[in-house]
């Protein structure tokens, strides 16, 4: 052995947490609270403490960790796409919120599948997270055992419900739609479309509340709905704008479910030389990056996905420290946000 060989104790041959904190001067559990990122640790002592790590290539073992302590440092959040800026914000949040406190955040995509989530939960649930946030209340009735049965602690983000034992933090999804159809008939629109893709329990919601004002006006046309399960995006948004106009040219108000939908249906009309709002008017959801800009500025409902994430991960964080919050459903509410589309 070479003097510049780091000695293993370990019958692996790794090298160990404690010979890191005696290579950087300070007690095991410094070093193990300055490798997991912990606030509470002085930089000076992380960085002696991440440059013994690296001098002796210490890999940490999650596992020996975890059953050292009784509890995984993961936490587990399931949600439907990765490519949608609607849960990516989020899952932004609640990495920011988690990781100082030391957790990992294993992310599971679920592909709007509720067998995918499934899976996933009976996979994360065999090696017991510290907690778990999941998207919404759509899953199969395994899925809802699984997580009841497991005695993990879990937040539901998106949705709202009132039911004993339940947390959550989300927004009425049908009174955001209601907001949209009354926001419509208030401009003068009487023949209102609902245009959704994806159809996910969310945008259905969103379908009700705008139907059910609709229809207490008297002005509810099933005939100006155009559903499709086909994953939402900003070409398919075009495509289905020019069936409905196609079909209906007399419609002067069209409520997309989602952004990139309206978006590409503002793209279509201008490509046509259709006026908006003049001859239709449009509304988006989310106030996806690039509404703002786009020609008209689309008017759409801003939902608060940052301070969603952030608001399931606090929450999160007060059932695993064993400390029940006041509120166990969180409403925060949506704006409707008026720019030149509608």
């Amino acid at each position: 052995m070479t003097a510049s060989t780091p000695r293993k104790t370990r019958a692996t041959g790794r090298p160990t947490l404690e010979e890191v904190a005696r290579r950087a001067g300070v007690s095991t559990i410094t070093a193990s609270r300055a490798l997991r990122g912990l606030a509470s640790v002085g930089p000076e002592y992380v960085a002696r403490v991440q440059e013994a790590a690296r001098a002796l290539n210490y890999v940490a073992n999650p596992a020996a960790r975890a059953l050292a302590s009784a509890r995984s440092d993961a936490v587990a959040v399931l949600i439907p796409s990765l490519t949608n800026n609607v849960f990516t914000d989020a899952l932004e949040s609640i990495h920011a919120v988690l990781r100082p406190r030391g957790f990992e955040v294993l992310i599971g995509n679920t592909h709007y599948s509720r067998d995918a989530e499934e899976d996933l939960i009976r996979h994360y649930l065999a090696s017991p997270p510290s907690g778990m946030i999941v998207t919404g209340f759509d899953r199969t009735e395994t899925a809802r055992r699984l997580i009841d049965a497991s005695g993990v602690p879990c937040v539901h983000m998106m949705e709202l419900a009132e039911a004993a034992g339940v947390y959550c933090v989300g927004f009425s999804q049908a009174s955001a739609g209601e907001a949209v159809a009354e926001h419509l008939l208030a401009r003068g629109c009487r023949r209102n479309a609902f245009v959704a893709a994806q159809l996910d329990l969310r945008m259905m919601q969103r379908g009700e509340g705008f139907r059910r004002v609709l229809q207490r006006k008297g002005l509810y046309d099933a005939d100006l709905e155009v559903l499709t399960p086909a994953p939402s995006s900003i070409g398919l948004g075009g495509q289905l704008f020019l069936q409905l106009m196609e079909r209906r040219p007399d419609v002067d108000g069209i409520f997309f479910g989602n952004d990139d939908l309206a978006q590409g249906a503002l793209f279509e009309a201008c490509r046509r030389g259709m006026r908006v709002p003049e001859q239709v008017a449009i509304v988006g959801f989310n106030d996806l990056a690039g509404s703002a800009d786009c020609v008209p500025r689309l008017t759409t409902v801003r939902t608060p996905r940052a301070e969603m994430g952030r608001t399931a991960a606090g929450l999160l964080l007060s059932l695993i420290d064993r400390e029940p919050p006041s509120r166990p459903a969180v409403d925060l509410g949506f704006e409707l946000i008026v720019r030149e589309s509608a």
